[in-house]
């Protein structure tokens, strides 16, 4: 299985690029991980909140292919423990889907399109944290799941 972690713009934090680095070097072992960014030029930023939305939904919607197993990140999604979630992800890989996209939206949140298209949404938490942070507590979540997963020692419960 691969996983494609999708994001709208460059993580633009130096700390949040060393911890994302980090935990993408540690997943390398345990599964295909690919980071795609669908830049929105810097122009969007003058755009009301919903026509920016749109326009970054048509630039994630070019990243999402018929067969993809979609996943958004948002905060009203389904929650789980760390071992649920590796739960989950050991089902997607029991049941051979090749691609598993998680998407991090911008912060205006998903174009209805991608709502539409997603086959889940994800909570990482009920509050509200910035997108560009979502991205280092995510990949920390996934590579606490493949830890959890292979029965190494790093979740502790």
């Amino acid at each position: 299985m691969k996983i494609k972690l999708i994001l709208t713009d460059k993580t633009d934090q130096e700390y949040l690029k060393t911890g994302i680095n980090e935990y993408i070097k540690r997943l390398k072992p345990y599964v295909s991980l690919e980071v795609v960014v669908a830049n929105t030029p810097k122009k969007w930023n003058a755009l009301p909140p919903e026509k920016r939305k749109e326009k970054e939904g048509e630039l994630l919607l070019a990243h999402i292919a018929n067969g993809d197993f979609c996943v958004l990140l948002d905060e009203k999604g389904k929650r789980f423990t760390s071992t649920d979630f590796a739960n989950f992800l050991q089902q997607q890989m029991n049941r051979s889907v090749k691609s598993l996209l998680f998407i991090v939206g911008g912060p205006w949140g998903f174009a209805t399109e991608v709502t539409k298209r997603a086959d889940m949404k994800l909570s990482l938490s009920p509050m509200t944290f910035s997108h560009q942070m979502v991205r280092l507590f995510f990949l920390e979540q996934l590579y606490r799941a493949f830890t959890i997963i292979n029965n190494q020692p790093y979740h502790n419960e």
